[in-house]
């Protein structure tokens, strides 16, 4: 057995970091949010009309039972999501924790998404506050995990392995 490389090996190797999108290719997937709903899942018939909470005057809204189904063929993927975030936990370095949103306003200003549109992100190098209000993409391992916050129920969570500036294209 020969202790020098066949040439068919080098070639192999050779060939490998040359071609653009093989050997670089990211191991997040790029997803949506409608990738987040389960194929056959009647998005327009998740949200019913809701009521008002004089209490804590917010608008609770009605979801039927497909708010909560999740795709559970991503559980334990690492994916790519964009979207906008809303803190939980701010420490002076940045935000430590957050809800990710499809869409600006979110869980604020209107009623929150169906579960399913919804992941709780966590992550151990914060995210700069001054850089909160930006669309963001988080790269991590999803989990169809259910939880509970102070905000709404929610369908997924991420511990976040990179967050970056989502960038229009």
């Amino acid at each position: 057995m020969s202790r020098h490389p066949s040439r068919r090996a080098f070639m192999a190797l050779a060939a490998a970091t040359l071609l653009p999108g093989r050997a670089m290719a990211s191991p997040f997937r790029e997803i949506t949010w409608e990738d987040l709903i389960p194929k056959g899942v009647p998005y327009g018939e998740i949200i019913g009309p809701g009521q008002i909470d004089a209490v804590n005057d917010t608008w609770v809204p009605q979801f039927d039972e497909n708010a909560s189904k999740v795709n559970t063929g991503l559980d334990g993927k690492p994916v790519k999501l964009p979207g906008y975030i809303i803190p939980f936990d701010v420490t002076s370095d940045g935000v430590t924790s957050f809800m990710l949103v499809p869409y600006v306003g979110a869980c604020i200003h209107t009623p929150p998404p169906p579960p399913n549109q919804l992941v709780f992100v966590t992550t151990e190098k914060p995210w700069p506050s001054e850089s909160m209000w930006d669309p963001v993409w988080v790269f991590g391992r999803l989990s169809a995990k259910a939880m509970t916050t102070q905000i709404a129920e929610v369908g997924y969570q991420i511990a976040a392995e990179k967050i970056e500036v989502y960038e229009w294209q």
